[in-house]
């Protein structure tokens, strides 16, 4: 008896490996950021620019109303970023995670739901046992952000934070100093027929070299000491 023909060899009759797109599932994010009320505190985590980036890639931000005041940041700004305003701190708070620039007092998680995660400056070695142990029963993910280290090993917040202190401690001295502000009236020098002043520096760290670099770049002489430099 004849074999039934087919056109298709043994090898085109196997299952065949196909590769098929498959879509990478996006997780919307859902940020909070409250109102600083920490005394002097004036920064705010995200940019009106920052803000809107992180819109464009379909996540939300919900900031507290006035959250960006200290930064010279209005609620348009922000809205016009694409970020939420709302006066309501509990429901700023209850969003699943936060950004906050000092860490949330005891009072503040009080206020967070379950499983929120905190991303803040922590400042640990200045917190009780009771503050971890707060953070702990509502299971909070807590990051903090100066422990963050980058592909070198180093700290690119705290150095960002440092670079900044350096450079506004000259700048802020170089007022006082100014007679307008009651200072002895001397200028840092670079100018002819005007002997620079000495301006001595403790410590060699990141601020200590940004604040050297920017009393170097005003003209004055400067001395630096630290254990090893």
């Amino acid at each position: 008896m004849n074999q039934p023909s087919s056109p298709f060899s043994k090898q085109q009759l196997l299952p065949q490996e196909e590769t098929l797109e498959v879509l990478r599932q996006k997780g919307e994010l859902f940020i909070g950021i409250p109102k600083e009320n920490q005394y002097q505190e004036q920064r705010i985590c995200l940019t009106p620019d920052a803000v809107n980036a992180i819109t464009s890639n379909g996540h939300r931000v919900l900031l507290e109303s006035g959250a960006g005041e200290g930064a010279h940041y209005t609620d348009i700004d922000y809205t016009n970023a694409g970020g939420e305003i709302t006066r309501d701190t509990k429901k700023v708070f209850s969003c699943p995670l936060l950004l906050k620039v000092e860490p949330p007092t005891l009072s503040e998680i009080e206020l967070l739901n379950p499983q929120t995660t905190v991303i803040s400056a922590l400042q640990i070695k200045t917190q009780c046992k009771e503050y971890f142990e707060n953070l702990a029963k509502k299971r909070i993910t807590a990051v903090a952000f100066e422990y963050i280290r980058d592909v070198d090993g180093k700290y690119p917040a705290v150095r960002s934070l440092s670079e900044i202190a350096g450079v506004s401690s000259v700048l802020i001295a170089s007022e006082i100093l100014a007679a307008t502000n009651d200072g002895n009236g001397l200028m840092f020098g670079n100018i002819s027929g005007v002997p620079p002043i000495e301006v001595v520096i403790i410590g060699a760290g990141t601020v200590g070299e940004f604040a050297a670099r920017s009393a170097l770049g005003l003209g004055a002489n400067v001395k630096i000491f630290d254990n090893s430099i």
